[in-house]
């Protein structure tokens, strides 16, 4: 199988230690980040992904908002830069140990952290970074 990712869930995975806007929405990325452990691949997608799921039931979900698309926009253009290659809608990626280290690297230096400003998860991101990704999930 293959997760559906939009581009920022790339850097949101990174930090993700079991925080999330909802028990629902939790229990939903620890089954995301359960199936990417287990070595599925990513597809990157336009718009609401697998970890959205939760959200979407509700009145008016950010999901689909603009904030969160150009979150996407530009995520996927500093991911691209750090991997070598486009990550457009339609793109596959392995997110093999070796990547995963890659992008928590340029994560912790500030090089792939451009959508992240007026995220609300931007502090404890901060502070998982801060202590070497101790107690992320995946």
């Amino acid at each position: 199988m293959t997760v559906r990712l939009r581009a920022h869930h790339l850097l949101c995975l990174l930090t993700y230690v079991g925080k999330g806007y909802s028990p629902a929405f939790t229990a939903n990325y620890d089954v995301v980040v359960e199936r990417l452990a287990g070595g599925e691949d990513i597809l990157i997608v336009s718009g609401p992904d697998d970890i959205c799921a939760p959200l979407l039931s509700e009145s008016e979900p950010h999901c689909l908002g603009e904030s969160a698309a150009g979150r996407d926009a530009v995520a996927a253009l500093d991911v691209a830069g750090l991997l070598g290659r486009p990550l457009p809608a339609g793109a596959r990626l392995e997110l093999d140990p070796s990547t995963l280290e890659r992008m928590r690297e340029a994560f912790s230096a500030g090089l792939t952290r451009k959508a992240c400003p007026g995220c609300e998860w931007f502090k404890l991101c901060d502070a998982v970074a801060a202590s070497g990704f101790r107690g992320t999930r995946l």
